[in-house]
């Protein structure tokens, strides 16, 4: 598979001709384009940050026509000084230099008055204190980014870190409910640079639990390495936690209550005293495979808080404030003599206003294409079914998880008109919702990029192309696990309005 993909892909040093010479590793600058050892090849490789750490100088490497999720920090020892690098082009910072100077100038009579230099004023700290590296508490970064892969552009790696994107896609058609158009609220925010915490609190309320924050695109990844369980985790993306833990080499987490250590010995102290064997709430599902724990973010606020900076570490482009009260969280384990192993988990709104029934789904990077990430989504839907309403995941989707929930949904619409095949029955988009627990525009989407849905003699029809029917034998011979519906101990919660929304 080729290693480029969508999303973040770029050719690095596509500005213009640029001046070349040697370079050390005291003298290379942010900007410099070298030739870095990657898989034991050398690749043209763009330095977008240099830090120092406990084992000495790293660079942050963005490679030529790979995916932005392959960018990692390298030692010294893995760009090549002996071949020539590529310095930052002059000319362009020369323009933009002379682009700022003409904005600075302001005319006498365009400037404000002094009650309006105070609001502004106010505006610009909540901006400022808005592009700077949170505290770790302040807000975690949930979901994903905006536009749709195809399945041939993503690598194995790409792969390896959402089960929501390692399910192959059922074609390239792009669905109508994953568009590149720019939100509202970021258009609005791109006008008019203010900040204001009651309109952002408001927008959650009202339009779900994340919000799109375009600053997060650019930051460059913190934690290098991550020891979790008996596995070895490299994340693909920033996590706000302390900023101290970015000088360490490798940072520990604890598998079972999710603390994180920046040594080995405080970790090792740490494993002696705690008890926690399983995540800390009830658990609702159990078979000979998994388990899954329901657990409020409102009760079990910290412990919901460090899943949120590890999923962090795997997810992109949604910022999900610190506060987890307004939340649910449905975690799967599996089960040995050693405990209850984290495999993955979906968040949901106690009370979402536009029916979603999952905010957020991750299966960490060990578990990937195993079929865990197919459990998730479809026990979000057995949880729909419970409660008796119509279920779908919060928009938009990722590309990765745009061609996972399709996956899912196209199987079981597939098995459901094959069924009414069999007896001769006739069936409707409503009818076909009602039955699956998926919302009439997921199912009307999904016909129309299966092309199951045809204009015939002035009327719609849904058609199933034999096609189709043999793709879905293939898949359900390979397919191993399901959820078992009987199975589930679980009664929709009720809460009060304090439970339920946030707590600041």
């Amino acid at each position: 598979m080729s290693p480029n993909g969508t999303n973040g892909e770029a050719s690095v040093g596509s500005d213009g001709p640029r001046l070349k010479g040697k370079a050390t590793p005291e003298t290379i600058t942010v900007g410099c384009i070298a030739m870095v050892v990657k898989d034991g090849k050398p690749r043209r490789a763009e330095i977008l940050s240099i830090r120092d750490t406990k084992s000495g100088k790293q660079f942050y490497c963005n490679f030529d026509n790979f995916n932005k999720r392959l960018d990692e920090w390298v030692p010294v020892a893995r760009i090549d000084f002996e071949s020539e690098v590529e310095w930052p082009n002059p000319d362009k910072d020369k323009q933009k230099d002379g682009k700022a100077k003409k904005t600075t100038t302001v005319s006498k009579k365009s400037q404000p008055s002094k009650k309006a230099q105070k609001k502004v004023a106010k505006r610009e700290q909540s901006v400022a204190s808005e592009g700077q590296t949170p505290h770790p508490w302040t807000e975690f970064v949930d979901s994903q980014n905006l536009k749709t892969a195809k399945t041939e552009d993503l690598d194995d790696k790409a792969n390896a870190s959402l089960e929501i994107g390692g399910t192959p896609g059922v074609g390239p058609d792009e669905m109508e409910l994953d568009e590149d158009e720019i939100p509202a609220n970021v258009a609005k925010k791109e006008r008019a640079p203010s900040f204001s915490r009651e309109e952002e609190i408001e927008k959650l309320r009202t339009s779900g639990s994340m919000t799109q924050n375009p600053a997060e695109i650019s930051r460059i990844r913190n934690i290098s390495k991550v020891e979790f369980g008996r596995y070895v985790l490299f994340p693909w993306y920033f996590s706000p936690y302390p900023e101290a833990f970015g000088q360490e080499d490798c940072i520990f987490i604890c598998e079972f209550c999710l603390s994180y250590f920046g040594s080995l010995t405080s970790f090792k102290r740490h494993r002696q005293k705690c008890t926690l064997l399983h995540p800390p709430g009830n658990e609702i599902y159990r078979d000979e495979y998994v388990s899954f724990f329901e657990i409020d973010g409102r009760r079990q606020r910290t412990w919901c808080r460090n899943l949120c900076l590890l999923s962090k570490m795997f997810l992109d482009h949604k910022t999900l404030y610190y506060d987890v009260d307004p939340f649910l969280f449905y975690v799967m384990t599996s089960r040995d003599a050693h405990g209850y192993h984290l495999i993955g988990y979906f968040s949901k709104e106690k009370e979402s206003t536009d029916g979603y029934n999952v905010a957020c789904i991750l299966t960490l990077p060990q578990y990937q294409r195993k079929g865990y990430g197919r459990l998730l989504i479809q026990f979000s839907y057995e949880l729909s079914k419970i409660e008796g309403k119509l279920g779908s995941p919060e928009k938009p989707l990722s590309d990765l998880g745009l061609l996972s929930y399709r996956q899912y949904w196209s199987e079981n619409i597939i098995d459901l008109l094959f069924g009414y095949s069999e007896r001769e029955e006739k069936c409707t988009i409503e009818g076909i919702a009602q039955a699956l627990a998926m919302t009439t525009q997921d199912v009307e989407h999904t016909l129309q990029a299966m092309k199951m849905q045809v204009y015939h003699k002035g009327e719609h029809k849904i058609v199933l192309p034999e096609k189709l029917i043999q793709q879905r034998e293939k898949s359900r011979a390979k397919q191993k696990r399901l959820i078992d519906a009987h199975r589930i101990q679980w009664k929709p919660p009720v809460f009060t309005a304090s439970n339920r929304t946030w707590g600041w």
